[in-house]
């Protein structure tokens, strides 16, 4: 059967006639007072592969790096499904802006098959609520750049993430991991930049060019798994969102009067299809997520815990993601016994919290992933959704491997379950109920 192949999610944009802004990852995000400590010295690296958005702070890390360290500079950028708005132009300013070249790496199946797939088959959740989209997406990101450095013979790496994000720790311990030997340069925790003035005047400084789209006043992550949003109004707990500032979903409200009901093929804790239509990985992912968009589904607003100890808050946009773990959570009630329900969430607090602090390529999480796809052997089948104004309902399950026996589950007496076996089994059951009972009661 021919598997229709991946789309960006700007499309997904243009279809709700909005603009995502550059993104500049947690590029605002105050960093307090700078330190000169660990400054960079010119010979000391030869090459460096730049993990490279085109935005004001990888833009002037480009001519930081060869000031610094003397060192030509190789950008990369990974496409993960952010759009194509974001990859218009970044050869010709990566180069203007003084690197050597700019390698491209279309990602998007990678990510969603060996990153997104797997954290959807644990019921990987952060904190009850988090999908996990940056979180999946910096160790696919990081494992190109080191690919990167390998293939042009760089002896380091450099990324534009803050001192006070999650990120840094994501894109490093991946480094670490995939090739020890690499060292890694942090602008942001060397430099005596200290704020988007201080960057726009080195730019102006070193005939940088720098992004002339309209500044948003949110700092945004998009990939082909999510949007987040965080910062100004959202900083403050007690503020509601605004209702512009959603992207790719559709107000709750203003959704279809009339709800869609969608079918998710499953197999082995994967989706494979929608509708019947076998798709691959990330084109899936793609239509799901403009199924899901248009109904208002997958908004969530929420207060995280940092791994570098403070608490933020942002709001996520996951309609294609909201459906899926929806549905495989579904089929799971059917394919999977009550102890193995149990077993696989206790593990998937565990998976998520690993993949959160950035310790994907971990043993750990490796070995649990094999337990997670060796326990999802049987969740093979299909679960029909109801979609209506945000939510999400499911409508059916079917699955071979259905554990549910209707002609036991019935409230009428069949051959197979005895209800007055229910006796005994309550007797010893409630024995150490019992028997503190009488203790107390004869103390």
């Amino acid at each position: 059967m021919k598997i229709k192949q991946a789309a960006s999610m700007e499309s997904l944009f243009q279809s709700f006639n909005f603009e995502l802004v550059p993104l500049q990852n947690e590029r605002d995000e105050e960093i307090g007072k700078s330190s000169s400590k660990g400054k960079g010295m010119v010979g000391e690296l030869k090459k460096v592969v730049l993990a490279y958005s085109g935005g004001l702070d990888t833009s002037v890390i480009v001519p930081w790096l060869r000031e610094n360290y003397g060192c030509e500079v190789v950008c990369f950028t990974a496409d993960v499904g952010q759009g194509m708005k974001e990859l218009e132009g970044l050869e010709k300013k990566a180069i203007a802006s003084g690197a050597s070249k700019l390698v491209v790496k279309d990602l998007k199946e990678e990510f969603v098959k060996d990153f997104i797939f797997p954290c959807l088959r644990a019921g990987a959740i952060y904190e009850r609520k988090y999908l996990l989209g940056t979180s999946m997406a910096r160790p696919v990101i990081a494992k190109g750049m080191v690919d990167v450095a390998r293939e042009v013979g760089a002896d380091a790496v450099c990324h534009g993430c803050t001192g006070k994000g999650n990120d840094q720790v994501r894109f490093e311990l991946a480094c670490f991991a995939l090739n020890p030997n690499l060292k890694v340069v942090a602008p942001w925790r060397e430099w005596d930049i200290t704020g988007r003035q201080d960057a726009i005047e080195y730019a102006n400084k070193h005939n940088v060019p720098i992004p002339v789209t309209k500044e948003s006043i949110y700092s945004r992550d998009a990939n082909l798994w999510h949007l987040s949003h965080e910062g100004d109004v959202l900083e403050d707990p007690t503020n509601e969102p605004k209702k512009d500032m959603y992207m790719i979903s559709t107000d709750p409200e203003d959704a279809p009067n009339e709800p869609e009901y969608v079918e998710i093929g499953i197999e082995g804790g994967v989706p494979v299809s929608i509708n019947g239509e076998v798709l691959s990985p990330a084109t899936l992912i793609s239509k799901a997520n403009h199924i899901g968009g248009k109904h208002g589904i997958g908004r969530m607003d929420m207060v995280e815990n940092r791994l570098v100890g403070m608490k933020s808050r942002g709001v996520y946009e996951t309609p294609g993601g909201t459906i899926l773990f929806a549905a495989v959570r579904e089929l799971e009630s059917l394919t999977l016994d009550r102890e193995s329900i149990q077993v696989k969430d206790s593990l998937a607090l565990k998976y998520a919290e690993l993949v959160y602090a950035g310790r994907w390529f971990d043993p750990l999480r490796e070995s649990m992933d094999a337990f997670m796809k060796k326990i999802t052997d049987t969740t093979t089948g299909s679960v029909s959704l109801k979609l209506y104004k945000g939510s999400v309902q499911v409508a059916g399950r079917r699955s071979l491997y259905n554990l549910y026996r209707e002609d036991i589950s019935s409230f009428e007496n069949g051959q197979i379950y005895n209800q007055a076996d229910a006796t005994g089994f309550i007797r010893l059951y409630g024995l150490p109920t019992r028997v503190r009972a009488m203790l107390n009661k004869s103390l």
